[in-house]
């Protein structure tokens, strides 16, 4: 059952210690948790794992803690998230949505909403049916930026799997921009089988890590909007 988990990064919650305590944060809904992190040095948090995207492990959920703004302008950015998110998981088959402070991560895996056939990465008509509604959420929100990462499980040579998901998210990105939506909202990567986030050992695992995962954001329009809003 698909459901938009309410919580903040634990590994977040853990570096801004440094700054809050826990208490502060952990009652608190996603929009206050966008400012109170923020606010109290997420934009260090933020920039330190921002600039390491792409790293070890820090892919979509860096893109989304990297782009930090905190504050009150963090809370504003952080309830059209929550709104966006909501009508993401309303409306969107299969996808797995997760708040996370200022941003939004969508994963697919092969048994959900963008699926591919065995080594192929061609966007098949009930792929196309998921991606043309998320499309047309994200002409309703014009101001976020999209982070498109491709992933595979680890069957196979590295080099194949690389390539693999090279071409299955540049598939989804070119469908996305095929529609009238920017390319310059989008940004693509691909990491192969190096960052799982299930067990490989298990057939079930191997399913879920052969995924597409979106990191959503707000673009510089959005973080001036929100700037400005939180100063009248």
């Amino acid at each position: 059952m698909k459901s938009i988990m309410k919580k903040s990064v634990a590994g977040v919650i853990a570096i801004g210690l440094l700054f809050t305590s826990c208490d502060a944060i952990k009652n608190a809904n996603n929009t206050q948790k966008g400012g109170a992190i923020g606010a109290t040095g997420g934009a260090v948090v933020g920039g330190v794992i921002g600039n390491n995207v792409g790293d070890g492990d820090n892919t979509a959920l860096g893109a989304i803690i990297g782009g930090v703004v905190g504050g009150a302008a963090g809370a504003y950015i952080g309830n059209r998230m929550d709104k966006q998110a909501k009508q993401i998981e309303n409306e969107v088959p299969g996808a797995e949505v997760t708040r996370v402070g200022e941003g939004i991560n969508v994963t697919f895996d092969e048994n959900s909403g963008v699926y591919f056939a065995t080594e192929k990465y061609n966007i098949n008509e009930k792929s196309k049916a998921t991606l043309d509604k998320l499309i047309n959420i994200f002409k309703e929100y014009p101001n976020t930026n999209v982070l498109v990462e491709g992933h595979t499980d680890n069957t196979g040579s590295e080099s194949y799997n690389m390539t693999l998901s090279k071409n299955r998210a540049e598939a989804v990105t070119n469908y996305l921009t095929s529609h009238n939506l920017a390319p310059g909202r989008f940004t693509t990567k691909w990491y192969g089988e190096t960052q799982p986030k299930y067990d490989n050992s298990t057939v079930e695992g191997r399913s879920k890590n052969r995924r597409v995962e979106l990191a959503i954001v707000a673009n510089e329009e959005l973080k001036e909007e929100a700037k400005k809003q939180s100063q009248n």
